[in-house]
């Protein structure tokens, strides 16, 4: 098997795989390793942009910073992104090639492998270690035929595999023994650890299950990582909903809806996580609560995600707040849905036609094959013109004369820049199609403030995320067997 590259697959989706791989990272970096990180096939709604202006998974990108490295294209191949429960949009080196149904992406994965030992090949060749995360499970059977995710692409390339699972949910030997299990004879004998995930107590209480384990299986523990609260890590697909501990008291109430096709749901962490912001996403069964502020996220599938805000009554609720003046912010699909039309002329997103806005910018948006692609600096429209930085990953192209007053202006390398997104005339709605507009410290200060907030405490996200890096690394680091890592990492 390979040497200087290692795969972690997991149990379950949600197992621990993109943490560890990023604290693996962060930890070979520190060493002075020269290392990546590598995903062949992601699943996700949560993505970045990259140096090479493509796209990735939101995991790969914190990986990559983990690394002390920009996000490129050859860290996550093949990106998948669902526009329904049956088809997904799919990314091949960051940029769209088609649109399939599960079937159909099935028959297309010999070429997507193609472009995976493509990326592989460059990053083995560049770089000292490649550290490789799975997706979902390599139990998956129904997945197995012609799998580029997991053990497929494990025995593609003779990769060693360490399979971690999570204690916190209960079961975990019997998930460990059982994916081990599924695996042919070859995918076994790949197999040279399992990793414990998110495990407190007194591990003393631990040790008779491990040495069963390890006698079950002839499989070593590699280790048991400790559950670490608080952690400030992008998050790959799903929503965090958990409530954030060691708050203040709130100033500024903040909801935003959870729609079925919701993307890039990380902007909104440094809301959710401000000492002073009481941030919640409101579920599909819930009724808005009131707010000082009402966030709409981007979306994969605008027309379809605003049918559901209709159904679920937030186009009433948001008439009401902005009646009672209370603000909102719309991001990417969120900002075309505060508009008055949305156009699909293409039916890029489904049967082609349009779909009246919420009215509440005096703009519109036809959807356009080409795919806005690119990190943006700049400064907001606001008090002071505090500084922002973001991304922007859309197909949709504005026009109307609510684009007058501007919500960014943004420089990025044309004479005198570009304006993007609009601010309406009460100054209630804000739109824009800047991903990340809050993490930023000087845009998130102003947009509270605008909101309503007084005097905003002023926290910096991206020095947190970087802090937590180095104590998720530190953790993981005191917590791994390094004499039995040691034949397949350089350390």
């Amino acid at each position: 098997m390979l040497k200087n590259a290692l795969m972690v697959q997991g149990t379950t989706s949600d197992a621990g795989k993109t943490t560890l791989v990023a604290a693996l990272c962060r930890i070979l970096q520190r060493r002075g390793v020269k290392v990546a990180p590598f995903k062949p096939q992601n699943m996700a709604l949560n993505s970045a942009v990259t140096v090479d202006g493509g796209e990735i998974g939101r995991a790969q990108a914190l990986q990559a910073l983990a690394c002390g490295l920009e996000p490129h294209t050859d860290f996550n191949p093949v990106l998948l992104k669902p526009t329904t429960d049956k088809k997904a949009q799919v990314i091949i080196h960051g940029k769209v090639a088609t649109d399939l149904d599960a079937k159909a992406y099935h028959d297309y994965k010999p070429r997507a492998m193609g472009a995976v030992l493509a990326s592989w090949a460059r990053l083995t060749a560049k770089f000292d270690c490649v550290l490789v995360e799975g997706a979902g499970s390599p139990a998956e059977i129904n997945l197995r035929d012609r799998d580029i995710a997991n053990m497929g692409f494990a025995e593609a390339v003779d990769c060693p595999v360490i399979i971690v699972a999570d204690i916190d949910r209960g079961g975990v030997f019997a998930h460990l023994v059982g994916t081990l299990d599924l695996l042919s004879e070859s995918e076994q004998n790949r197999v040279v650890g399992f990793v414990i995930n998110r495990f407190r107590g007194d591990i003393a209480l631990l040790e008779s299950g491990l040495d069963w384990l390890e006698q079950r299986t002839g499989k070593p523990v590699l280790g048991v990582l400790p559950y670490l609260h608080g952690l400030m890590l992008d998050a790959e697909d799903a929503i965090a909903t958990a409530a954030v501990d060691g708050k203040k008291s709130a100033k500024l109430k903040v909801i935003a809806p959870a729609y079925p096709r919701t993307s890039n749901h990380n902007d909104l962490d440094p809301l959710r996580l401000h000492p002073e912001v009481d941030f919640r996403w409101i579920a599909p069964g819930e009724t808005p609560p009131p707010a000082d502020l009402i966030v709409l996220p981007g979306s994969k599938a605008v027309r379809a995600d605003i049918a559901w805000l209709r159904e679920k009554g937030w186009d009433q609720a948001i008439a009401r707040h902005l009646r009672y003046g209370g603000k909102v912010i719309g991001l990417c699909g969120g900002y075309q849905m505060l508009g008055e039309t949305i156009h699909d002329p293409l039916g890029l997103e489904g049967q082609a036609g349009s779909t009246p806005g919420l009215g509440f910018l005096a703009v519109d948006t036809t959807l356009e094959s080409e795919k806005q692609l690119r990190n943006v600096s700049g400064h907001l429209a606001l008090a002071g013109a505090p500084a922002m930085t973001g991304y922007e990953i859309h197909l949709g192209v504005t026009r109307g004369t609510g684009l007058s007053r501007s919500a960014v202006h943004l420089v990025d390398g044309l004479e005198g820049g570009r304006q993007d997104g609009a601010i309406s005339a009460d100054d209630l709605v804000l739109g824009t199609y800047c991903h990340g507009v809050f993490d930023h410290p000087e845009a998130l200060t102003a947009l509270l403030a605008w909101a309503g907030m007084r005097d905003p405490e002023t926290i910096d996200f991206a020095a947190r995320r970087e802090a937590d890096l180095n104590r998720l690394a530190d953790s993981v680091e005191a917590a791994l067997d390094w004499e039995k890592l040691r034949p397949y990492l350089p350390v």
